[in-house]
């Protein structure tokens, strides 16, 4: 028997973080990327996912990739991400999507965070893309 995240199963918040929630990816204590990361916790994001992006592309360090019950909570997550980073010391951030707010991107310089709603994420299926790590080409 599973144990139900919904708000009406009656457990409190504090319950469902601790037996249903994952251990948010690895990062740097005080970086941006941790800042993101946490900031998407507290707003019980699910499936948080951060990729590595050195090497791979210039485009950004890490690309956050989380989803969000619908597309109230992933704008509001959008939304206080926003004042967040801001707050934080890590200037203003550029935001794509909000209005439909079924995928927002957050461009926010060295990482770039994609918040969908979980039926848009597993269409576009960007983990697949990203994370492909095949055969090296110098190998």
């Amino acid at each position: 028997m599973t144990q139900s995240t919904a708000p009406e199963a009656g457990l409190p918040a504090a319950a469902l973080n601790s037996a249903e929630r994952t251990p948010l990816p690895e990062s740097v204590p005080g970086s941006l990327h941790a800042l993101i990361l946490q900031s998407l916790d507290d707003d019980q994001a699910q499936e948080i996912l951060s990729i590595p992006l050195a090497g791979k592309s210039s485009i950004a360090d890490h690309m956050v990739i989380a989803s969000g019950r619908s597309t109230r909570q992933v704008a509001a997550m959008a939304q206080k991400l926003a004042e967040r980073v801001k707050h934080g010391g890590f200037g203003h951030v550029r935001i794509e999507g909000l209005p439909a707010a079924d995928w927002v991107l957050i461009d926010a310089g060295d990482v770039v965070v994609h918040l969908f709603r979980p039926e848009v994420r597993s269409f576009y299926n960007l983990e697949r893309m990203w994370a492909f790590d095949g055969p090296s080409a110098n190998a």
